[in-house]
């Protein structure tokens, strides 16, 4: 007799990230210094020099258990934004905290709200803890909150809003946002995703921390695997009122973040040079894009983030391109599975790999 699985777990599609290079190099018989990434919004500087070396002076540790507590990046944390300790969470990447969210306050039958076109893992999580995923339409690509207030009701247990938004990059202005939590019943968990907030300009950035005395029902996730580059360590953290906090470190697993990511996020957060300097190759990087999209007449989803969408003429032609940029070693990310068919996603790189992509994009003869 086959094993019993629950309904709401067959159903999961499973996530589907970027293309490895290794996979790639593999597949196409392309030398893997040869290949450009270009698919899941990594940091292309790669990490603080602090970081790196901080590295390699804990390495000699990795035979002893981490801190559970996570109790030095916590205490590098509250000096920076100016929170209580005990109002945040240390988690494997911001994805961590995402779930955690769910496990903790969403049962069967509740529903969870989250946006048209929006992060995958929030109908995942949702999902896997047998949670009703309610999938507000978007406004242009971007959260219409207006939606999301006239989709609550009696079960909606949870609520997840990206700012910016991934795969499209949008940004909702501060002032809305803050109307929107304004207007969301204190019963119900609202998770701020902000793994991009370091690309934004200040002037862009919302009051997010600031927010936490407000709003008692208010989750804010952030991530050190973007603009810190630590993608393939798995850390990020969330903030929000400390009896939140409690609740979710009962069901959090023992040892989740990893001895070297807790010791290169402390570090990281001491070279506020190679922030800025992300943001501004960042900004140079997408401004090359978009210039490139216009002149080749391609529309695309103008972004705040470290990625931009552009749109083929249906899904068949996003495909061509796609493996066309694939055979001559540069990976970008189809994005059908957001319900986005005819769109690619790609990550900002450096100036000469994003002059890689726009070369491949340019002489693609579909």
């Amino acid at each position: 007799m086959p094993i019993e699985v629950p309904n709401y777990i067959s159903k999961i599609d499973p996530y589907q990230g970027g293309k490895p290079i290794k996979e790639v190099a593999r597949e196409i018989g392309i030398p893997e210094e040869k290949i450009i990434k270009l698919a899941s919004n990594e940091n292309p500087m790669g990490i603080s020099p602090f970081a790196k070396k901080a590295i390699n002076n804990a390495s000699s540790e990795i035979h002893r258990y981490p801190d559970g507590n996570g109790y030095y990046l916590k205490e590098a944390l509250s000096k920076i934004f100016l929170l209580d300790t005990r109002q945040i969470i240390i988690g494997n990447g911001s994805n961590d905290i995402l779930e955690l969210a769910a496990r903790t306050f969403v049962t069967k039958g509740d529903q969870v709200l989250y946006s048209e076109h929006a992060f995958a893992v929030y109908k995942i999580v949702s999902q896997a803890v047998g949670g009703e995923g309610i999938e507000a339409p978007s406004d242009n690509y971007s959260h219409n909150l207006d939606a999301f207030l006239s989709l609550i009701s009696d079960k909606t247990k949870l609520i997840f809003i990206a700012n910016p938004n991934n795969p499209t990059g949008t940004l909702i202005e501060k002032k809305i946002l803050k109307d929107f939590l304004d207007n969301v019943p204190d019963r119900i968990v609202v998770v701020l995703d902000e793994a991009y907030d370091e690309y934004l300009e200040d002037s862009l950035k919302s009051d997010s921390f600031g927010w936490l005395k407000d709003y008692k029902n208010l989750i804010i996730s952030r991530s050190f695997s973007k603009a810190y580059g630590l993608a393939g360590l798995r850390i990020g953290y969330g903030t929000a009122a400390p009896e939140l906090i409690e609740v979710m470190n009962r069901v959090r697993q023992p040892f989740n973040v990893n001895h070297i990511a807790q010791i290169a996020a402390v570090a990281s957060l001491g070279d506020k040079n190679h922030i800025e300097m992300s943001r501004s190759i960042n900004n140079f990087g997408m401004k090359q894009l978009t210039d490139a999209f216009q002149a080749l007449d391609l529309e695309f989803i103008p972004s705040y983030a470290n990625f931009v969408s552009f749109k083929l003429e249906d899904e068949k032609t996003a495909m061509m391109y796609y493996q066309h940029l694939l055979n001559n070693g540069v990976i970008v990310r189809p994005i059908a599975n957001y319900d986005l068919p005819e769109f690619l996603r790609v990550s900002v790189g450096l100036e000469h790999q994003n002059n890689t992509f726009i070369k491949y994009l340019s002489n693609c003869n579909i």
